[in-house]
């Protein structure tokens, strides 16, 4: 399995920040012709951008093409369990995306219109925000 994460970046650790207001890209259909979308704001982590990747792979198998429209581009730190206060940040722990109210994250394209919807309510199990379909 190939994480998703950056190759390098300019800064190792940034801070947290806040998910609010709607996306400012990725708010219409490019691509396919369906798209998953998120109804609200908040971070996907690498893994579970995966395991929706890899729902949608298995359930739309060989038939259409998938898009994925967010790449996990922020570190996320950690410091070690029953560690004291101080001593600076914490490694990095995971990459997640930021994704904004409205933002689309997946796109399907080359299939029916009942299957792109089901395959896209298999992947929103897999994520931890609400999200819709958006139909080009």
């Amino acid at each position: 399995m190939a994480l998703l994460m950056p190759a390098k970046s300019k800064y190792r650790k940034c801070q947290k920040g806040r998910v609010r207001g709607i996306s400012k890209g990725a708010l219409y259909v490019a691509f396919g012709e369906y798209a998953l979308y998120a109804k609200e704001g908040g971070w996907l982590t690498a893994n579970q951008i995966e395991a929706a990747r890899v729902a949608i792979t298995r359930y739309i198998r060989k038939t259409g093409k998938l898009w994925i429209r967010v790449f996990p581009d922020k570190p996320l730190t950690k410091k070690p369990a029953e560690t004291r206060m101080g001593k600076g940040k914490g490694p990095v722990e995971k990459w997640v995306a930021v994704v904004e109210r409205g933002r689309i994250i997946f796109e399907l394209g080359g299939l029916s219109e009942d299957m792109a919807r089901k395959a896209f309510e298999v992947a929103a199990h897999k994520l931890p925000i609400k999200t819709g379909v958006k139909v080009r």
